[in-house]
């Protein structure tokens, strides 16, 4: 059993269209789905923002 581990970058509203289309191309079984965040400034304060996702996904091959 092997793993690996998938980067996607994400850039405003397109995130939900490029991780469905991503994840239906997949062989293996997706373990996580996790977002990589970094602080932002915005004029209503402190936010953050999803700079990438990393998908782990468990593969069959050896």
């Amino acid at each position: 059993m092997k793993y690996h581990v998938h980067r996607i970058e994400v850039k405003g509203d397109t995130a939900q269209e490029k991780l469905q289309s991503f994840l239906n191309q997949l062989d293996g079984e997706v373990l996580a789905v996790i977002p990589y965040t970094s602080p932002t400034f915005q004029g209503m304060g402190a936010t953050s923002k999803v700079d990438f996702l990393l998908i782990v996904e468990k593969t069959n091959s050896r």
